[in-house]
């Protein structure tokens, strides 16, 4: 089976300026999803324009009416399982039912400080992680909940009329650990993995495949624990963190042998980042174009 093709737009441009162009372009391309990232600021956008990602994916829905729409990824960095499943629900209304929650660990970025607390360990990280995860999930399926936790709690917190999608929209949970790779087993729609971040700097693609198998290999086994079939979750890797970089991107012969390799390593759903002049996204928006309309003729 081909992978499907999905997009993320960073939000990064006001909505009147170009902002609600870039959503309907993304389904007019054809792209099966288009994620954003969920961060209060990110990397080398840090003193620029960023919007919240909540808000730009109910403004998307309106203004798109096919495309799948997600974060790729929300973490608990700055989030409480509470409120996020209040305004999860209401962009899953909103929508009609065409959101994915894609969900991580979490890491050591702005996010990680923003609100004045000290970054986290792995350690913790990973802890708090474990109990963000089944209590959206709970949040998301049951009117009412009530849970006291070491990291979270929820005291009757009342989530009627549930999401549009049933039993809840589906979670993609990036992970790449042996506890996160649980969690996606046992609560993902869904995993979604980047690559082995050691090798970007240094490492090569094929270096790169390796590791990503080995990765798939990992979250088979974690669904073989606990009686999943592993063939039902997607597979989703989000492009650009690979050695690999930018260069799928220069041309649909070379996007066609990436996403086919990464194919045969058993991902179902390929993400590239849409054009953005003078970053580390910026790729020719003709080719990028070319892409999103030809290649997914060629994976088939």
């Amino acid at each position: 089976m081909s992978p499907r093709l999905s997009t993320v737009i960073l939000p990064v441009h006001r909505w009147n300026e170009g902002g609600r162009d870039r959503w309907r372009r993304a389904e007019e391309l054809g792209f099966h999803t288009a994620y954003t990232y969920d961060h209060l600021s990110w990397r080398t956008f840090r003193d620029g324009p960023w919007f919240g990602a909540l808000p730009t994916l109910t403004a998307a829905a309106t203004a798109t009416e096919r495309l799948r729409l997600g974060t790729l990824v929300t973490s608990p960095n700055f989030r409480h399982p509470v409120t996020l499943a209040k305004e999860l629900i209401s962009l899953d209304d909103i929508s009609g039912g065409r959101i994915t929650l894609g969900i991580g660990a979490g890491g050591n970025g702005f996010d990680a400080t923003a609100l004045g607390q000290e970054a986290w360990t792995p350690r913790e990280r990973a802890d708090r992680f474990a109990e963000f995860v089944p209590l959206l999930d709970r949040l998301l399926t049951e009117d009412a909940v009530t849970e006291c936790g070491t990291h979270y709690t929820a005291d009757e917190a009342r989530n009627i009329p549930g999401c549009v999608q049933r039993p809840r929209l589906p979670f993609a949970v990036a992970a790449t650990g042996p506890r996160g790779l649980k969690l996606a087993a046992r609560h993902g729609q869904a995993w979604v993995t980047t690559g082995d971040p050691k090798l970007y700097e240094n490492g090569t693609p094929e270096e790169s495949r390796a590791a990503l198998r080995a990765q798939s290999e990992k979250f088979t086994a974690a669904c073989a624990e606990i009686g999943r079939d592993a063939a039902e979750p997607d597979r989703i890797l989000l492009t650009g963190f690979t050695p690999d970089r930018t260069a799928p991107l220069e041309s649909v012969d070379a996007f066609v042998d990436f996403a086919g390799r990464h194919a045969e390593l058993g991902f179902t759903e390929i993400v590239v980042h849409a054009p953005i002049p003078d970053s580390v996204f910026d790729v020719d928006p003709k080719v990028f174009e070319r892409i999103a309309t030809e290649a997914p003729a060629q994976l088939a």
